[in-house]
């Protein structure tokens, strides 16, 4: 089991950015694949980034592609969002996860941080 806590959520103007950060913590973070995830009210919780365990294959949700950057330091038990452009529909908690298998299935990561939030304003 790994412990995860996200930081770096907050209120931002459309177009502006944010930097999400995910530190983990108890076993091996280098062991995991990483995921992160968004729920807006009333909606289901949705994909948005996955990375492997070492940071060489990435994958984005169509919504965010070219926009969101995904990275890790694994010597720093750190995985990170990078959001550029963001837009009102961007407004949701976001979650990273950790699991075994690199999936965009929320029901396949086993860990997961408590959320942040990201309130984009127009």
């Amino acid at each position: 089991q790994v412990q995860l806590v996200e930081s770096g959520g907050g209120l931002v103007q459309a177009g502006g950015s944010l930097r999400l950060s995910c530190i983990a913590s108890g076993r091996t973070f280098s062991s995991y694949v990483m995921g992160w995830f968004r729920q807006a009210p009333g909606k289901e919780r949705e994909f948005v980034a996955g990375l492997s365990w070492n940071g060489g294959v990435r994958s984005y949700a169509d919504s965010v592609k070219g926009r969101f950057t995904t990275s890790r330091d694994n010597a720093k038990n750190t995985a990170y969002l990078q959001m550029n452009s963001l837009n009102s529909e961007d407004t949701a908690v976001y979650y990273c996860a950790a699991g075994t298998s690199r999936t965009r299935a929320a029901t396949a990561y086993a860990d997961w941080g408590q959320g942040t939030q990201v309130t984009v304003s127009s």
